[in-house]
């Protein structure tokens, strides 16, 4: 079982910076993916980004250019560094770990708000 726990949400102004930092309980090269999905209230689950075990990254159009998906593995944790945010990044940011092809676990979520 691998315990997810997100930080570094919070509140910023349209322009502004953040880096969310997703805290894993194994080692996350034991797994096969890290994904940060978003939830906005009213909408389905989004994928913003992705980085397999073997460091291939993936991103959604509405994100590319300007977030960063990357890890440390001697932290077990996988960071999101988003910049030049929009109000419409405005979300529940949710860490997702892909154990296996079968098996998936899921952090919290942090909330980030983006004012205009």
């Amino acid at each position: 079982q691998v315990q997810l726990v997100e930080s570094g949400g919070g509140l910023v102004q349209a322009g502004g910076s953040l880096r969310l930092s997703c805290a894993a309980s194994a080692n996350i090269f034991g797994i096969n993916a890290m994904r940060w999905y978003r939830q906005a209230p009213g909408k389905q689950r989004e994928l913003v980004a992705t980085i397999a075990r073997s460091g291939t990254t993936n991103y959604a159009d509405s994100v590319k250019g300007r977030f960063t998906i990357s890890r440390d593995g001697a932290k077990n944790t996988v960071y999101l560094q988003m910049n030049s945010l929009k109000p419409e990044d405005t979300a529940v940011y949710i860490c997702n770990a892909e154990r296996t092809w079968a098996t998936d676990y899921w952090g919290r979520g942090t909330q980030v708000t983006v004012s205009s």
